[in-house]
């Protein structure tokens, strides 16, 4: 066959098992494999990117090809099976056999359409639920999240979701909600449960040798980067998996717009897009205080990809004002408003109410308002690092409004183009920094007013 015709019958064998056309980057390996050259150089080359991503890519796209044609693919004989099963239009029956009913040519997939308890092979699942939760913090008091737990428990157990991101400024109360919702919630219902933190920036490599200790012994453990990956997703097919990974943001770079990730981490943005898009029947939560760039894109398509921007504790937020036996309950819901709700910043500010001021909430905000104690202050630090230098000017600028304004009124008021500042502001709102609201079918941002004095503290 014709080499066109090779990758045309390719395409549409994967589509009618997968519902999805090769992408670009897999047509352009099978492409160079077809013709007998080496793939991962020139491809990294001509698409920027390196060749650790493109063999991870390749590895993949075997695997997807193995299932499709129910043997063993790769790139020594991907053209001979291609070429075979043209011949013999055999094609249907392996999917039959191997996927279940197809309708109008869409596979369904089977760990999508099982039930969330029963394991895809009994034989292999384990005789009882094995809990990995790691260095994860120790959760002595949770304060309502109610809402937010059945959200989230209807996407994994209900929708099926594979990939959830749990966003919201550092201190909002993410790691405490992923834990809980564990704990509480949907523990029995999985084979294997893991909670790992990224705080100190492993490689994928590491992540994933971490990983697959959980499930075999080392000396299983292959040693490339590529196999790593295919193993780890085929223990999420194997058995029912709940993974949190905690931390996200610090694999992402600074001085840099938000998302991108740091130099040598790009992996994991392949690792999570093919967790998004590779049939299994297992889940996996991003804990982050910035979003990845690749969330955005993933979360559309009617991928089983969600996103969940965690928000204020509300009046659920007094609960830690009482913990720290605060006076004037009258005034409690005015000092939650102006810090936002966020559990830390109230803990660290009921801290201080308590030590200078006797407990009494109505003299501390006869102050002027908001005081941001050290720690507070140490906190916010963290995310302001990262800002690049359009960011920090937006920031400055929104600082010094007294009312929310839009993208456009910022044009000429700092030295910086439209579109650096149109990104800044959209970078900003990526790292939770900022506020929108909408006024007559405007878009205007302002910050809060923990934000707010912290700029006007920092850079005035």
């Amino acid at each position: 066959m014709e080499l066109n015709e090779v990758l045309r019958f390719a395409d549409e064998k994967v589509f009618s098992t997968t519902g999805k056309h090769l992408d670009d980057l897999q047509e352009a390996i099978l492409k160079e494999v077809l013709q007998g050259r080496k793939y991962a150089t020139k491809i990294a080359q001509d698409r920027d990117c390196s060749e650790g991503y493109v063999r991870v890519a390749a590895s993949e796209l075997w695997k997807i090809l193995s299932d499709v044609f129910g043997e063993e693919v790769s790139k020594v004989n991907v053209r001979a099976i291609l070429e075979r099963a043209k011949f013999y239009n055999s094609y249907s029956s392996a999917i039959a056999e191997n996927y279940g009913t197809v309708n109008n040519n869409l596979n369904v997939c089977q760990e999508r359409a099982r039930s969330p308890t029963e394991p895809q092979n009994p034989q292999q699942t384990p005789k009882q639920l094995h809990i990995d939760l790691g260095d994860a913090p120790e959760i002595f008091t949770f304060f309502d999240r109610t809402s937010e737990l059945s959200t989230l428990e209807n996407w994994i157990t209900q929708e099926h979701t594979r990939l959830i991101t749990l966003l919201g400024i550092s201190g909002i109360g993410k790691t405490t909600l992923s834990l809980s919702l564990i704990d509480r919630r949907i523990k029995t219902q999985f084979d294997y449960v893991i909670y790992r933190s990224l705080r100190f920036s492993p490689s994928l490599d590491a992540t994933l040798t971490n990983l697959l200790q959980i499930f075999s012994q080392p000396s299983e453990i292959p040693q490339n980067i590529e196999t790593k990956i295919a193993q780890i997703l085929d223990y999420l097919r194997k058995y029912r998996c709940l993974i949190v990974l905690d931390d996200v943001q610090m694999l992402l770079g600074s001085g840099q717009l938000a998302g991108q990730y740091k130099t040598g981490y790009e992996d994991y943005q392949l690792f999570f897009k093919l967790i998004a898009e590779v049939c299994h029947q297992s889940c996996l939560i991003l804990n982050s205080w910035e979003k990845p760039r690749e969330i955005a894109r993933l979360s559309k398509n009617n991928h089983p990809v969600r996103c969940f921007v965690l928000g204020s504790l509300g009046e659920a937020a007094k609960e830690i004002l009482n913990s720290q036996k605060l006076s004037d309950e009258e005034t409690w819901s005015t000092l939650i408003d102006i810090y936002q709700g966020n559990p830390l910043w109230l803990e660290l500010t009921a801290t201080l109410i308590q030590e200078l001021f006797g407990g009494r909430v109505s003299e501390f905000l006869h102050c002027e308002m908001p005081i941001l104690d050290e720690g507070l202050q140490s906190q916010l630090s963290q995310p302001f690092g990262r800002l690049t230098q359009p960011e920090l000017a937006v920031m400055i600028h929104l600082a010094n409004q007294p009312e929310p304004v839009a993208v456009s009124q910022i044009f000429n008021k700092i030295p910086f183009s439209p579109s650096e500042i149109v990104n800044a502001v959209r970078s900003l709102g990526n790292r939770f920094l900022l506020d929108a609201v909408e006024r007559e079918k405007i878009t205007l941002f302002i910050l809060n007013p923990v934000m707010k004095q912290y700029v006007k503290t920092q850079y005035s």
